[in-house]
Formats: structure tokens, C-alpha cells, sequence
């Protein structure tokens, strides 16, 4: 996001060089204001589509550490207790419904809105 911050910086400055050096006809300065902001708003989507790929990623790396903690707080609680039962459990549906009760989509849906773009 900072190099976002700089390109944009080195537009602003751009602008403010291209204005003064064109000469006095107004249509020449409006036509190359008009090409700047056309510029600019080009980069401002490149920069929301790039953040929203940022987005999906960052909520997927979330979603995934939140289920490992839960796997893994469940094989403590687990290991833990006597084992009486000589149960076979079947591993893909018990990391399924750890999937589920992990919290992941509570704690997604709360923390997206400080990382999106208003």
C-alpha cells in the first residue's frame, strides 16, 4: 500500500509540473487535466481490484489459522482424556464440523469491515 501511496504522490506531483508548462490556451490545460484525472482514476481501480485480491486472501489465511487453532485445541482437550471408547471417528467429517464451529465466519464478518476500503 505504500508504493500505492507513492505512485499516486508522484501523479499529484505530476500534474502539478504538466499544468504550469502548458501554455496559456485553456483547452490545451483542460485536455491535460482531463487525461491526468482519466489517469488517475484508471490506478485508483487497478488499486481496489488489487486490494480487494488482498482482501480474499487475507480472509482465507484468517479462516484457515482459525480452524488450525480449533483443530488444534480440540486434539489438546482430547488428548487429555482417557480413552475409554475404542471408537473409530471419521477424521474428514470431524475436520469438517471443526471447520464449522471454529468461528471463523463470526470473526470474519467482524473484522472485514476495518479492512475494507470505504
Amino acid at each position: 500500500m505504500e508504493l500505492w501511496r507513492n505512485e499516486m504522490n508522484e501523479e499529484i506531483y505530476r500534474i502539478n509540473q504538466v499544468i504550469p508548462t502548458t501554455n496559456a490556451d485553456e483547452n490545451e490545460n483542460t485536455e491535460a487535466i482531463q487525461q491526468w484525472m482519466e489517469s488517475v482514476i484508471r490506478q485508483i481501480g487497478h488499486y481496489k481490484t488489487q486490494h480487494k485480491e488482498l482482501l480474499k486472501d487475507a480472509t482465507t489465511l484468517l479462516e484457515l489459522a482459525l480452524w488450525k487453532a480449533k483443530m488444534n485445541e480440540k486434539e489438546e482437550d482430547s488428548l487429555g482424556e482417557v480413552k475409554a471408547k475404542k471408537i473409530k471417528l471419521d477424521m474428514q467429517s470431524e475436520r469438517s464440523e471443526r471447520r464449522i464451529t471454529s468461528g471463523a465466519n463470526i470473526v470474519i464478518k467482524n473484522v472485514l469491515p476495518f479492512l475494507e476500503l470505504k
